[in-house]
Protein backbone atom coordinates (compact mmCIF):
# COMPACT_ATOMS: atom_id res chain seq x y z
CA UNK A 1 0.00 0.00 0.00
CA UNK A 2 2.20 3.07 -0.85
CA UNK A 3 1.55 6.05 0.78
CA UNK A 4 2.20 9.80 -0.36
CA UNK A 5 4.15 11.60 2.21
CA UNK A 6 4.37 15.27 3.19
CA UNK A 7 0.02 15.78 1.97
CA UNK A 8 -1.55 19.56 2.86
CA UNK A 9 -5.66 19.08 2.63
CA UNK A 10 -7.41 22.12 1.76
CA UNK A 11 -10.00 23.85 4.55
CA UNK A 12 -13.41 21.69 5.05
CA UNK A 13 -16.79 22.67 6.83
CA UNK A 14 -17.15 19.77 9.37
CA UNK A 15 -19.48 20.39 13.27
CA UNK A 16 -16.77 22.21 15.13
CA UNK A 17 -16.09 25.61 14.68
CA UNK A 18 -12.54 26.64 14.90
CA UNK A 19 -10.83 28.46 16.95
CA UNK A 20 -8.40 31.11 16.42
CA UNK A 21 -6.29 32.19 15.85
CA UNK A 22 -2.91 30.43 17.33
CA UNK A 23 0.37 29.99 17.64
CA UNK A 24 2.35 27.61 16.47
CA UNK A 25 5.85 26.89 16.58
CA UNK A 26 8.78 24.39 16.83
CA UNK A 27 10.07 23.78 13.10
CA UNK A 28 8.96 20.99 11.86
CA UNK A 29 5.60 22.11 12.71
CA UNK A 30 6.05 25.53 11.48
CA UNK A 31 7.70 24.33 8.42
CA UNK A 32 4.61 21.70 7.79
CA UNK A 33 2.34 24.58 8.49
CA UNK A 34 3.67 27.01 6.05
CA UNK A 35 3.68 24.61 3.30
CA UNK A 36 0.04 23.93 3.42
CA UNK A 37 -1.76 26.15 1.15
CA UNK A 38 -4.73 25.95 3.25
CA UNK A 39 -3.24 27.87 5.99
CA UNK A 40 -4.07 31.11 7.18
CA UNK A 41 -0.61 32.96 7.30
CA UNK A 42 -1.13 35.81 9.71
CA UNK A 43 2.74 36.18 11.46
CA UNK A 44 5.77 34.36 11.23
CA UNK A 45 8.29 35.52 13.75
CA UNK A 46 11.88 33.70 13.62
CA UNK A 47 14.83 34.18 15.80
CA UNK A 48 18.12 35.73 13.10
CA UNK A 49 20.15 32.53 14.33
CA UNK A 50 16.73 29.93 13.03
CA UNK A 51 15.76 32.08 10.18
CA UNK A 52 18.40 29.89 8.07
CA UNK A 53 17.29 26.50 9.23
CA UNK A 54 13.70 27.58 8.67
CA UNK A 55 14.36 28.13 4.97
CA UNK A 56 16.45 25.27 4.73
CA UNK A 57 13.36 23.04 6.13
CA UNK A 58 10.97 25.03 3.83
CA UNK A 59 12.70 24.81 0.72
CA UNK A 60 12.71 28.60 -0.65
CA UNK A 61 13.38 31.87 0.86
CA UNK A 62 11.43 33.44 4.01
CA UNK A 63 10.48 36.88 2.92
CA UNK A 64 8.00 37.66 5.22
CA UNK A 65 9.61 36.89 8.87
CA UNK A 66 9.53 39.39 11.76
CA UNK A 67 12.98 39.01 13.27
CA UNK A 68 12.57 39.14 17.26
CA UNK A 69 15.25 37.86 19.94
CA UNK A 70 14.44 34.51 21.80
CA UNK A 71 13.12 36.21 24.92
CA UNK A 72 10.44 38.18 23.12
CA UNK A 73 9.34 35.70 21.02
CA UNK A 74 8.95 33.53 24.31
CA UNK A 75 6.76 36.35 26.22
CA UNK A 76 4.65 36.20 22.90
CA UNK A 77 4.24 32.25 22.45
CA UNK A 78 4.48 31.02 26.00
CA UNK A 79 7.47 30.79 28.17
CA UNK A 80 7.34 26.82 28.49
CA UNK A 81 7.01 26.78 24.48
CA UNK A 82 9.61 24.37 23.20
CA UNK A 83 9.35 27.06 20.15
CA UNK A 84 13.01 25.89 18.58
CA UNK A 85 12.93 30.01 17.78
CA UNK A 86 10.17 29.72 14.96
CA UNK A 87 6.55 30.40 15.55
CA UNK A 88 3.53 31.11 13.17
CA UNK A 89 0.48 32.65 14.07
CA UNK A 90 -2.65 31.26 12.01
CA UNK A 91 -6.17 30.22 11.52
CA UNK A 92 -6.76 26.66 12.70
CA UNK A 93 -7.77 24.46 9.81
CA UNK A 94 -11.44 23.64 9.88
CA UNK A 95 -12.28 19.97 10.82
CA UNK A 96 -13.48 17.44 8.00
CA UNK A 97 -15.64 15.42 8.18
CA UNK A 98 -17.05 11.44 6.91
CA UNK A 99 -17.32 12.79 3.43
CA UNK A 100 -13.73 13.67 2.83
CA UNK A 101 -12.77 10.27 3.56
CA UNK A 102 -12.03 9.21 0.53
CA UNK A 103 -10.85 6.15 -0.55
CA UNK A 104 -9.05 5.32 2.76
CA UNK A 105 -8.02 2.34 4.01
CA UNK A 106 -6.59 2.56 7.66
CA UNK A 107 -8.46 5.00 9.79
CA UNK A 108 -7.74 5.60 13.65
CA UNK A 109 -10.84 6.62 15.66
CA UNK A 110 -10.44 8.16 19.03
CA UNK A 111 -13.20 7.99 21.79
CA UNK A 112 -13.26 11.07 24.26
CA UNK A 113 -9.18 11.07 24.49
CA UNK A 114 -9.05 14.98 25.46
CA UNK A 115 -5.04 15.56 26.02
CA UNK A 116 -3.55 17.22 23.30
CA UNK A 117 -0.82 15.70 24.02
CA UNK A 118 -1.52 12.32 23.15
CA UNK A 119 -3.79 13.49 20.45
CA UNK A 120 -0.73 15.20 18.68
CA UNK A 121 1.31 12.06 19.34
CA UNK A 122 -1.38 9.82 17.69
CA UNK A 123 -1.44 12.26 15.01
CA UNK A 124 2.11 11.91 14.30
CA UNK A 125 2.36 8.61 15.10
CA UNK A 126 -0.54 8.02 12.41
CA UNK A 127 1.06 9.98 9.51
CA UNK A 128 4.06 7.83 10.42
CA UNK A 129 2.48 4.54 10.03
CA UNK A 130 0.77 5.11 7.04
CA UNK A 131 -3.47 5.88 8.27
CA UNK A 132 -5.23 7.56 5.98
CA UNK A 133 -7.02 9.44 8.38
CA UNK A 134 -7.46 10.07 12.13
CA UNK A 135 -11.42 10.87 13.04
CA UNK A 136 -12.41 12.54 16.37
CA UNK A 137 -15.69 13.45 17.85
CA UNK A 138 -16.83 17.14 18.06
CA UNK A 139 -17.05 16.95 21.86
CA UNK A 140 -14.59 15.33 24.65
CA UNK A 141 -11.87 15.76 21.81
CA UNK A 142 -9.34 18.79 22.02
CA UNK A 143 -9.35 21.53 19.60
CA UNK A 144 -6.09 22.66 17.65
CA UNK A 145 -3.90 24.43 20.06
CA UNK A 146 0.44 25.39 19.42
CA UNK A 147 0.80 22.11 22.21
CA UNK A 148 -1.44 19.89 19.92
CA UNK A 149 0.40 20.90 16.92
CA UNK A 150 4.16 21.11 18.72
CA UNK A 151 3.70 17.36 19.95
CA UNK A 152 2.30 16.24 16.09
CA UNK A 153 5.17 18.03 14.62
CA UNK A 154 4.05 18.99 11.02
CA UNK A 155 1.28 15.49 11.24
CA UNK A 156 -1.09 18.48 11.66
CA UNK A 157 -1.08 19.65 8.15
CA UNK A 158 -0.40 15.87 6.28
CA UNK A 159 -3.37 13.89 8.14
CA UNK A 160 -6.59 14.48 7.20
CA UNK A 161 -8.20 14.72 10.43
CA UNK A 162 -11.98 14.36 10.47
CA UNK A 163 -15.03 15.28 12.65
CA UNK A 164 -17.82 13.63 13.70
CA UNK A 165 -20.99 14.08 16.11
CA UNK A 166 -21.40 10.43 17.05
CA UNK A 167 -18.70 7.57 16.88
CA UNK A 168 -21.08 5.03 16.96
CA UNK A 169 -23.24 5.99 14.34
CA UNK A 170 -19.47 6.35 12.54
CA UNK A 171 -18.46 3.05 12.94
CA UNK A 172 -21.74 1.93 11.62
CA UNK A 173 -20.94 3.55 8.34
CA UNK A 174 -17.64 2.47 7.74
CA UNK A 175 -18.74 -1.09 8.30
CA UNK A 176 -21.17 -0.70 5.60
CA UNK A 177 -18.49 0.75 3.56
CA UNK A 178 -16.64 -2.24 4.18
CA UNK A 179 -14.40 -1.37 6.78
CA UNK A 180 -13.09 -4.22 9.44
CA UNK A 181 -13.76 -2.28 13.17
CA UNK A 182 -11.60 -3.32 15.72
CA UNK A 183 -11.93 -1.50 19.30
CA UNK A 184 -8.85 -1.42 21.51
CA UNK A 185 -9.39 -2.76 25.34
CA UNK A 186 -6.65 -4.38 27.43
CA UNK A 187 -9.20 -7.04 28.26
CA UNK A 188 -10.12 -7.96 24.23
CA UNK A 189 -11.00 -10.93 23.91
CA UNK A 190 -7.72 -11.95 20.88
CA UNK A 191 -4.45 -10.27 20.31
CA UNK A 192 -4.65 -8.30 17.68
CA UNK A 193 -2.49 -10.06 15.38
CA UNK A 194 -5.43 -13.00 15.50
CA UNK A 195 -7.76 -10.39 13.99
CA UNK A 196 -9.71 -11.67 10.40
CA UNK A 197 -7.62 -9.56 7.46
CA UNK A 198 -9.46 -7.11 5.78
CA UNK A 199 -9.21 -4.84 3.25
CA UNK A 200 -9.76 -1.56 4.93
CA UNK A 201 -9.40 -1.34 8.98
CA UNK A 202 -10.82 1.04 11.63
CA UNK A 203 -9.21 0.96 14.75
CA UNK A 204 -10.93 2.59 18.03
CA UNK A 205 -8.77 3.63 21.14
CA UNK A 206 -10.39 5.28 23.80
CA UNK A 207 -8.91 7.54 26.73
CA UNK A 208 -6.80 6.10 29.16
CA UNK A 209 -8.93 4.70 32.43
CA UNK A 210 -12.07 4.89 30.73
CA UNK A 211 -11.06 2.90 27.79
CA UNK A 212 -13.69 2.56 24.73
CA UNK A 213 -16.91 3.42 25.55
CA UNK A 214 -19.74 0.43 25.42
CA UNK A 215 -21.89 1.44 22.73
CA UNK A 216 -18.74 2.18 20.75
CA UNK A 217 -17.40 -0.90 21.38
CA UNK A 218 -20.80 -2.54 20.66
CA UNK A 219 -20.53 -1.07 16.91
CA UNK A 220 -17.14 -2.55 16.55
CA UNK A 221 -16.57 -6.42 14.71
CA UNK A 222 -14.04 -7.30 17.27
CA UNK A 223 -13.17 -6.06 20.25
CA UNK A 224 -8.92 -6.89 20.73
CA UNK A 225 -5.84 -6.31 22.71
CA UNK A 226 -2.09 -5.57 22.77
CA UNK A 227 -0.33 -8.22 24.32
CA UNK A 228 3.09 -7.38 25.72
CA UNK A 229 5.73 -9.41 27.36
CA UNK A 230 6.51 -7.07 30.22
CA UNK A 231 5.06 -6.97 33.83
CA UNK A 232 3.26 -3.62 33.10
CA UNK A 233 0.52 -4.04 30.44
CA UNK A 234 -1.06 -1.14 29.66
CA UNK A 235 0.19 1.92 27.69
CA UNK A 236 0.06 5.21 27.38
CA UNK A 237 -2.80 5.82 24.44
CA UNK A 238 -0.13 7.43 21.72
CA UNK A 239 1.89 4.36 22.43
CA UNK A 240 -0.85 1.94 22.25
CA UNK A 241 -1.32 3.71 18.77
CA UNK A 242 1.58 3.17 17.15
CA UNK A 243 1.79 -0.73 17.91
CA UNK A 244 -2.39 -1.07 16.95
CA UNK A 245 -1.04 0.49 14.02
CA UNK A 246 2.19 -1.79 13.16
CA UNK A 247 0.13 -4.95 14.38
CA UNK A 248 -3.09 -3.76 12.14
CA UNK A 249 -1.21 -2.55 8.76
CA UNK A 250 -0.41 -6.28 8.35
CA UNK A 251 -4.31 -7.49 8.32
CA UNK A 252 -4.26 -5.59 5.50
CA UNK A 253 -4.65 -7.24 1.90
Amino acid sequence: MSKKPNRAYPPRSGSREPTGPVWLYGFHTVAAALANPARVRRRLLVTRNALSRLEEQVGAPVSDAEILDPRALSRIVGQDAVHQGVALETDPLPPGDLKDLGEARLVVLLDQITDPHNVGAILRSATALGADAVITTTRHSPVESGVMAKAASGALDMLKVLTVVNLARTLESLGEDGFLRLALDSDGDAPIEEAPRATKLALVLGAEGKGVRPGVKAACDHTVRLDVPGPIKSLNVSNACVLALYAGSRLLD
